[in-house]
């Protein structure tokens, strides 16, 4: 892990690089372009083609694509009782939290008496991506698609990488059904995001699209905005833990590492202004992954996206949390209270010791889809209401629009558009 100190000669240069903006990777680009190119042209070949070429998934023809109902039967048969209790107990949080979010139709009237409001509608049809791979994220199916029930939308449509026989995780294809999904694909990656915003024959297009991904699915999300409505751009998952000396090492650690297991892009760091607590958290890890059981992922992760920053003192570390926007903050403190409301880019906070990132991550309620890669400072984690469109409604009455007619006009005048004035005149003339 990289240990950088606030007494370091190269300390402002080394963390002038934690100020973060979302971007795609170099070479990204263009290889998704390309494939949202091959969907767009050849429809179903191409994801059959593309899903055999990068998940060995054995498919030959559009149906191979969909979920049938005798998979997702043999599914449920296949899943332990213990499981799903598990998936339930999560789907119940979620729900309940989504519930208290959605945004409720309201009205009112303004100063010249006109009726305003807003009314809210669930999108009719969306798409959600649920990553897969090594370790398929089943806690992903209720921090998705839960939202998307409990706004009431009518078509649920997911996209999920097969396995290299063609076939999905059982307990994951069991909680997308007791999720809401309507339809589910066993397609993955950048094609994946593409057949259910573009469509093909056998795939009917989206109207928005949400899910976790890695860089080549946030990036064809980010490339298809504008043909589809989007979430916001959830990429490889992050961690950071911001502690003065009351944190507990082990606690740290045990963060540091359930976040290393994810592998790949992954991040983890660690800020704190004590010098004790940096030295036993770095004790603490090399000790505990010796227990661990995907060393692979856990040691590559480690190498390239771990971190630990010692700081001069406590808001010092508030600023580099802010500039870095992680996803996930783990914030412990006697200070809770003053260093809270100074927090402003972290996708979801969780504090003190007995707070793991895990509870999030699978039980507590709030999705677990959330902005990284910096994309905290502009968006916020996965909520219920965007699942949901908003309409506003105006009506007027003769009174009203005797009061709002001459103010239309004076703005048409300014603008020079007479004929807006004159639509609002003519019906007080």
């Amino acid at each position: 892990m990289r240990i950088i100190r606030y007494t370091d000669k190269t300390y402002a240069s080394k963390i002038r690089k934690l100020d973060r903006r979302s971007a795609p990777p170099a070479g990204v680009e263009a290889i998704v372009k390309g494939i949202i190119e091959d969907v767009e042209k050849r429809g179903d070949k191409a994801l059959i083609e593309l899903s055999n070429k990068f998940d060995k998934a054995g498919f030959k023809t559009a149906k191979d694509l969909r979920v049938s109902d005798g998979e997702l039967a043999a599914a449920e048969d296949a899943v332990d009782s213990k499981t799903k209790k598990a998936i339930a107990a999560s789907r119940k949080n979620v729900i309940a939290f989504a519930k208290r979010s959605l945004r409720k139709d309201w009205s009112g009237k303004n100063a010249q008496g006109a009726e305003v409001g807003e009314r809210y509608l669930p999108f009719e049809r969306v798409g959600i991506y649920v990553p897969g791979g090594s370790a398929p994220l089943v806690s992903t199916s209720n921090m998705t698609v839960c939202l998307a029930a409990a706004a009431g939308c009518p078509e649920i449509v997911v996209m999920t990488p097969p396995g290299p026989d063609g076939s999905v995780n059982p307990a994951l294809l069991y909680a997308l059904k007791e999720a809401g999904a309507t339809e589910i694909y066993k397609v993955g990656g950048a094609q994946g995001m593409a057949g259910m915003s573009i469509g093909t024959k056998t795939i009917k297009p989206v109207l928005k699209v949400y899910g976790p991904g890695n860089s080549f699915v946030v990036e064809a999300k980010r490339q298809l905005f504008g043909v589809v409505a989007v979430d916001l751009l959830p990429g490889p998952s992050e961690v950071v833990t911001l502690a003065d000396s009351s944190g507990k090492a082990s606690f740290i650690a045990a963060d540091m590492l359930a976040q290393a297991e994810h592998g790949g892009d992954s991040i983890m760091g660690f800020i704190t202004d004590s010098e004790k607590l940096l030295e036993k958290v770095e004790a603490e890890v090399e000790s505990q992954i010796k227990t661990l059981s995907r060393q692979a992922q856990l040691k590559k992760a480690l190498k390239d996206g771990a971190w630990m920053i010692l700081v001069e003192k406590l808001e010092d570390g508030v600023a580099l949390v802010n500039d870095f926007a992680p996803e996930h903050l783990s914030l412990i403190t006697r200070r809770e209270k003053t260093i809270v409301p100074k927090i402003t880019t972290s996708g979801a906070i969780f504090l003190g010791n007995y707070s793991p990132v895990a509870v999030g991550d699978f039980l507590a309620g709030p999705s677990h889809e959330l902005p990284t890669g910096g994309a905290g400072k502009s968006f916020p984690g996965l909520t219920v209401d965007m699942f949901q469109r908003r309409t506003s409604i105006v009506k007027l009455d003769q009174d009203s629009i005797k009061k709002s007619a001459p103010i239309v006009e004076v703005f048409a005048e300014v603008e020079g558009l007479d004929a807006h004035g004159r639509s609002a005149t003519i019906r007080v003339e």
